[in-house]
């Protein structure tokens, strides 16, 4: 190797080093006076005793599906949007008083789906009107559009997932939502 070239590559490198040091040393140590501060403060009591309310309603469930071992899937919505896709989102839950492993039957049994790890890749929307199964959507390395590295949930705990479909038919108002090792249940398309 040439040692001018070598010399340019470590002039290079201690340029651009330099150069991420000062972006790095430029952010801000204490806000400015004209920013709000920002702060979060658990639910407490105002004043006169009185509980406050807090900002976040909790969301409305549009289906409730029981699983196995005290587990159920609480559906909040099923939207449609304008790229023609359909997303559930909703929370999984522990209803149980034990540490409750999430079954891999979830991610249903199609193998470029298996292969990233527990999921809700095996979900699908049965539209019986138009006679027709929807699968939750891949990416193009097959991993599912869908909450992903779902291992296990603690006594009482709870996570928020999210699936995407293709979108039925605008027709199409009521479709059956299926999970393996959950109950089915029907839900209402916005």
């Amino acid at each position: 190797m040439n040692v001018r070239y070598a010399r340019r590559g470590l002039t290079s490198l201690a340029a651009v080093s330099l150069a991420l040091l000062v972006v790095g040393c430029g952010a801000e140590e204490k806000p400015k006076s004209d920013k709000p501060a920002v702060t979060s403060a658990a639910p407490g009591k105002t004043q006169a005793g009185q509980p406050q309310q807090s900002s976040e309603e909790p969301a409305e469930e549009v289906a409730v599906l029981k699983g196995q071992k005290g587990l159920e899937l609480a559906i909040n919505s099923a939207e449609r949007d304008a790229g023609g896709f359909l997303t559930v989102k909703g929370r999984l839950r522990n209803t149980s008083e034990a540490v409750v492993a999430i079954p891999a039957r979830t991610s249903g049994d199609e193998t470029e789906v298996v292969k990233h790890g527990t999921s809700l890749g095996g979900a699908t929307l049965v539209d019986a009107l138009g006679k027709k199964r929807y699968y939750v959507l891949r990416d193009t390395e097959g991993r599912p559009l869908t909450t992903i590295g779902l291992d296990s949930l603690g006594p009482g705990k709870s996570t928020a997932v999210f699936m995407q479909f293709p979108a039925p038919p605008n027709s199409t108002t009521d479709v059956s939502f299926q999970l393996p090792t959950f109950e089915p249940a029907t839900l209402k398309l916005s």
